[in-house]
């Protein structure tokens, strides 16, 4: 039996292949090398394991796709309440920019972007990525993610330069005085989720013209500092100007991508929600 685990900070999707081919599935909360302690990561794959495995067939491979593994050392404690319930399993980690490049290309080529709460970007060649941008974060960078429209939205709300009929539709929805969105973006947790989730309401508005400027700028940012720079690095520009997007927020502005790609020679290519069903493929294959 193959495992196939691919985790963000909020959800983790598990897929096992057994035996005989079919797939079984499972999802838990994220696993997070750098936000769990030792404890709740193994209840998060205790959750999971019986869910995939209720025979208890011997899992020969697991194959972790997770943000935050920026070291082996930073994998330990999800290595450790893995091996509990797979003694016998060889362990693979790998980032999650692999994650979305493999499915997006599998062991070919292209230009590989995520567009979810954050972002990030890679050029990804014959298999392997041969040169990443930082995405630096959703202080620094992440230009064409759901935080970054959420930022600028907030922005240009707290200064009153938001549509009134946009800005009134925002209080009846979410109720928040200035005061209360300063408190939860400077004072409160998960303040990158908490501008990430406005993105939704802001594409519900993206006819009105500002609105559609601020889509607009967030995603062509995302392009330019980003996906347009790799044909300069790549053995070959032609497939550098392929490119692949991973994320709902992503695939949820795919027209605008498109036209806004076409200003710089790039071809959007593939969009995919979520990486986790087209790893499955790619490793069956593999098998």
């Amino acid at each position: 039996m193959i495992l196939i685990v691919e985790s963000g900070a909020t959800k983790t999707a598990w897929r096992a292949i057994c035996p005989d081919g079919s797939v079984r599935e499972a999802q838990t909360a994220g696993l997070s090398p750098t936000c769990l302690d030792l404890e709740h990561t193994r209840d998060i794959v205790r959750a999971a394991i019986p869910q995939l495995n209720p025979d208890g067939a011997r899992i020969e491979n697991i194959h972790f796709y997770g943000a935050g593994l920026v070291s082996p050392e930073s994998a330990s404690p999800v290595e450790e309440a893995l091996l509990m319930w797979c003694p016998f399993a060889r362990i693979e980690f790998h980032s999650d920019i692999l994650a979305a490049a493999r499915a997006l290309f599998g062991d070919g080529s292209g230009v590989v972007g995520i567009m979810g709460t954050g972002s990030n970007s890679c050029l990804y060649e014959n298999g392997s990525i041969t040169w990443n941008i930082r995405p630096g974060g959703y202080i620094l960078g992440d230009e064409g993610s759901g935080v970054a429209l959420g930022r600028a939205f907030l922005a240009d709300l707290v200064k009153g330069m938001i549509p009134s009929d946009v800005q009134e539709d925002f209080d009846r929805e979410f109720g928040l005085d200035y005061s209360q969105i300063v408190r939860k973006v400077y004072k409160e947790h998960a303040t990158s989720a908490f501008m990430a989730s406005l993105a939704p309401f802001i594409l519900k508005h993206k006819e009105n013209g500002h609105i559609r400027m601020l889509l607009d700028d967030c995603l062509e940012a995302f392009v330019k500092r980003a996906l347009a720079r790799y044909a300069d690095r790549s053995s070959d520009p032609a497939a550098a100007r392929r490119i692949g997007i991973a994320g709902s927020f992503g695939c949820a502005c795919e027209d605008m991508l498109r036209n806004i790609g076409s200003q710089y020679g790039l071809e959007f290519v593939k969009f995919i929600k979520s990486p986790i069903d087209e790893l499955v493929n790619y490793h069956r294959n593999g098998i």
